[in-house]
Formats: C-alpha cells, sequence, structure tokens
C-alpha cells in the first residue's frame, strides 16, 4: 500500500495532462475497469490461406522458425517464418502437392522435412528434403532400393540429417533409421536393436549422438542413442519401467535426451529426461499436469524440456519442464499473452538458451489451430507496455492494474524485469509519459 499511496501523492502533485491521467486512472478503477496485461511476446504465426499451422522447429536466436501451414489449395505447405517476411512456402518437389518442415540448424540456412513426390510409374511416395538459400527444396533420395523415405531433424551445424527411410533389412524392406552428411544411400542405415523397424528422431551438435526408437528382437520399441561412428551400434536408454520408450530430441551438447517412456506407476507414457551421468544415461519421469500421459520433444544443455502433457480434464497442454519448477502448463503460466478461449497445445522446440519456445495451439481469434512462437524473456524497456511507440495512458493503467504482481512471467508490466511490479516500473512510465507520441 506504501507504494500505491506514494503514486497517488506523485500523481497529485502533478499539473496538466498527467494530472488528469491520474484522475481517470481513480475513476477506472470505481468503475471497475479491466486492462488486460499485455503480452510480452506471444505471436500467432497465421497460414498460407488454409485452416493450420504447426511450428516443428525454432532457429537458435529465435529469428526463424519452421513447420507446415495449411494452403488455400488445402494441402499442406512447409514453411519458413521471420518477423520480416512472415510465413514463406519452402515449395514442393517435382510434382507433388504436399510439403512438411520439421527441422531447422542453429543459423536458419538448413530446412529439413519431408514431402511428396511424383514417380515415373506415376505413384505418390514420400521423400526426405533439404532446404537451403541457394538450392531450394531437394529430395535427398532413399536408400538401398527403397521408394520412401523422411528426415525428421538436422544437426544445429546443419552437417547431419537424421530421419527415416524404407530399407532392406534381411531379405525385405523395412522402416529404418538413417543418419546422413549428403544424400541417403545404404550406408546411411544406422542400425537397430534386433528387430525390423527403427528411426531417428533427434541429432547433436556436430552429429556425435543421434536418438530416436527401435524394435527388440520381440517387437517392443526402446528408445536408442548411437554416438558416432554410428557402426559402434544403437544402445538402448533404459526406460521408466519395464518397458518402453522413444526418444524424440537431444540437447546440443549429447547430454541430455528427451521423449516418452511407460511409467513405473501407470504404464502410461510418461514424458522422460535421460541424463548422462558419466557413463550411461539414466532416466526421469517428467510427470503430467494432472491427467495420464505426457512427451517430450526438445531440451536444452541446462535440462529444460518442453512437450505436451494432459492437464486434469485431458486435455493437451504445452508443457515446459525445469529442475527447479518441475512441469509448468504454459497456458496457465503465459495465461496473459493468451485472448480469452485461446490455448496453447503442443510445444515442439527450444532454443538452446531456454527464450523461446514454438509449437502450435488453438487462437480464439481466428478460430483455428496455429503455430506460434513464444518468448519467455523480459526485456527492461521505456514504459512503452504495448510496443505501439507511444508511451501514454493505456501503458500507465496496464501497469498499474497489474501493481503489487509478482513472478518471472509478468511480461512487459515489469519494466524494469526486477520480477515485481512496483514504484519503480509506474516511476518509468511516468518519466516517459509522451515519449514517442
Amino acid at each position: 500500500m506504501r507504494g500505491i499511496r506514494g503514486f497517488w501523492a506523485f500523481g497529485a502533485r502533478t499539473t496538466g495532462r498527467a494530472h488528469l491521467l491520474v484522475v481517470g486512472l481513480a475513476l477506472g478503477l470505481l468503475l471497475g475497469a479491466r486492462v488486460p496485461l499485455n503480452a510480452q511476446s506471444l505471436r500467432w504465426l497465421g497460414t498460407l490461406g488454409g485452416e493450420r499451422s504447426r511450428a516443428y522447429g525454432v532457429s537458435a536466436n529465435g529469428e526463424m522458425v519452421v513447420g507446415l501451414a495449411s494452403h488455400m489449395d488445402g494441402n499442406d505447405r512447409a514453411f519458413r517464418w521471420t518477423a520480416a517476411n512472415g510465413l514463406v512456402s519452402l515449395g514442393l518437389l517435382p510434382g507433388g502437392t504436399y510439403s512438411v518442415a520439421l527441422g531447422v540448424s542453429a543459423d536458419g540456412a538448413v530446412i529439413v522435412g519431408r514431402a511428396d513426390i511424383r514417380t515415373p510409374d506415376n505413384r505418390r511416395v514420400e521423400r526426405a528434403f533439404r532446404w537451403t538459400a541457394a538450392t531450394g527444396i531437394q529430395s535427398l533420395g532413399t536408400m538401398c532400393g527403397g521408394s520412401v523415405s523422411a528426415a525428421l531433424a538436422v544437426s544445429p551445424d546443419g552437417g547431419w540429417t537424421v530421419g527415416w527411410g524404407d530399407g532392406y533389412w534381411r531379405t525385405y524392406l523395412a522402416h529404418r533409421a538413417f543418419a546422413t552428411s549428403g544424400s541417403l544411400s545404404c550406408e546411411s542405415q544406422i542400425g537397430d536393436l534386433g528387430g525390423a523397424r527403427s528411426e531417428a528422431r533427434g541429432v547433436a551438435a556436430n552429429g556425435n549422438v543421434v536418438v530416436g526408437w527401435s524394435e527388440n528382437h520381440l517387437g517392443e520399441i526402446y528408445a536408442f542413442y548411437v554416438r558416432r561412428p554410428y557402426s559402434s551400434g544403437m544402445q538402448p536408454l533404459y526406460p521408466l519401467a519395464v518397458c518402453c520408450g522413444e526418444a524424440n530430441g537431444v540437447s546440443d551438447n549429447g547430454n541430455i535426451i528427451v521423449g516418452r517412456a511407460h511409467s513405473a506407476q501407470t504404464e502410461r507414457w510418461h514424458a522422460c529426461m535421460w541424463r548422462w551421468n558419466g557413463s550411461d544415461y539414466a532416466p526421469h519421469d517428467l510427470g503430467a499436469l494432472g491427467g495420464n500421459e505426457s512427451e517430450a520433444y526438445a531440451c536444452t544443455d541446462t535440462q529444460t524440456a518442453v512437450g505436451w502433457a494432459h492437464n486434469a480434464a485431458e486435455q493437451r497442454r504445452a508443457f515446459r519442464w525445469t529442475p527447479a519448477g518441475g512441469m509448468e502448463n504454459l497456458t496457465v503460466v503465459y495465461r496473459n499473452l493468451l485472448s480469452s478461449g485461446s490455448y496453447l497445445e503442443v510445444a515442439r522446440d527450444i532454443t538452446p538458451d531456454g527464450r523461446y519456445i514454438v509449437g502450435w495451439g488453438y487462437n480464439a481469434a481466428t478460430g483455428r489451430t496455429e503455430a506460434f512462437l513464444l518468448d519467455t524473456q523480459c526485456t527492461a524497456h521505456n514504459g512503452d507496455v504495448d510496443r505501439n511507440g507511444c508511451v501514454d495512458d493505456a501503458d500507465l493503467l496496464t501497469v498499474l492494474f497489474a501493481f503489487g504482481a509478482t513472478g518471472q512471467s509478468l511480461g512487459r508490466v515489469d519494466v524494469n524485469c526486477d520480477g515485481a511490479v512496483d514504484d519503480a516500473d509506474l516511476l518509468t512510465v511516468l518519466f516517459n509519459f509522451g515519449s514517442g507520441c
């Protein structure tokens, strides 16, 4: 209360526009006016004329996002997004009808994914692709007489692509994990855990560690890791229970792996983190959000993970997990960024510093599923809370109605980023009042 009284005293000593503003604030309070907290940074990325979009990857600086967006023709297109250009389609492979971008290098220069083509015998099949600004979208081909492939991730340096394709296993074509620094070939296969099917889903810096899943000799699915040279063979990751697991992502340094595994308590799928302990990876159950299941997709060197989890109502919600805070529902933590009825459903990637998170959710304003880019970092500023270039009545009202709030997810109302909306924030707005207007 001392801070509020100090504010009113400051306002009482002012004249002109600032004094009238304080009177207006008082009237607003008496009338029960509500002013929403302004978003620090949550962007819905839109579509390419269709009804949905999803973000699967983000560059290390958060400036480029990749994924899929439906086109006005009803088919999906791989996209790259930047603040300057918005959603831009990466195009199609020859004769193709759709494409999906699933991974991007740290600098945004290399994008990988999957897209369909029309074969000479008039069949439609899926092929892994690699995109650069110089070459455009190009097929990586297939393995050992196969016809299908898909690229699921690219290393931070852009040199290694991983995924799956059909290749000969014993005497027949099977679903096989690959890792390649160029086009696909028989040598791109990286093995299995004794079963017919395997799939690579994540790759660390310089391709040093590849992770994914493979069937064992009993047909059970286990998470795996393999280090270069890949001929050293896949190693299983211990699950949380007797069986089973899948690895989806690996940190840049290769020490943290995330995915999902059967919970030892419930036998339901739970998000799992495997941490390197010097000799092996130890599994840790990341839990859920009050519901039954969860899955992690990406992580950082500092053990922050993102994915989705069921809440108590068994609705899928995007989560962030940290060693200090455990699993957080991003829709709840960043509710001040969301309009009524909107929610974040799945988080698919996170930048190495943990600042930017991408995925998809429901945008109530458009009534559709859309890709999002969430900036979680507080940035000190001059009091222009709503970023319209002018420090004005709206900014002061917003800070006033948030006065007394504390925490790390306050958004731009925490003007000086000290974890509290207090006198210092109000004074910054007042001293800069009218700036840029």
